[in-house]
């Protein structure tokens, strides 16, 4: 079970990175900024659902805590990843980092971990495999 969601976890990756290059070069310019990073993670949230409802099967958790556990551990991926590289690869400072957890200002960006901590026990729900 584990490496398969290890795998599915670069999967959403590559989704994310997709994602990303979809509102950089196609939202934003037409919707501005604010709404642009909305409508992205939206989009992103969506597709990490559908993704994890399409391979929930696939990666067997046979229990509600085995895919808490999968979405924890998706979520601790993402963090490293996000703040990680964010930081000490591409040199970028932890307040530009955390700028789209700013719900103050618009940015609804916190949904994405929430989301993909959430996805496996919520897909393995709907799909009937966990009570």
């Amino acid at each position: 079970m584990w490496w398969k969601a290890i795998l599915l976890w670069f999967v959403l990756m590559l989704l994310a990175i997709m994602n990303g290059t979809v509102r950089i070069k196609l939202i934003i310019p037409y919707t501005g900024l604010t709404a642009g990073l909305a409508i992205s993670t939206v989009m992103l949230c969506a597709l990490i659902l559908l993704a994890t409802w399409l391979s929930i099967r696939w990666m067997g958790p046979a229990t509600a805590a085995q895919a808490w556990s999968i979405g924890l551990l998706w979520l601790a991926m993402t963090f490293a990843f996000e703040f990680g590289a964010g930081h000490f690869l591409f040199k970028k400072p932890w307040s530009e980092l955390l700028v789209d957890y700013d719900v103050t200002q618009g940015r609804i960006w916190v949904l994405v971990p929430i989301v993909t901590a959430m996805a496996p026990w919520w897909m393995a729900r709907v799909r009937g495999l966990v009570g």
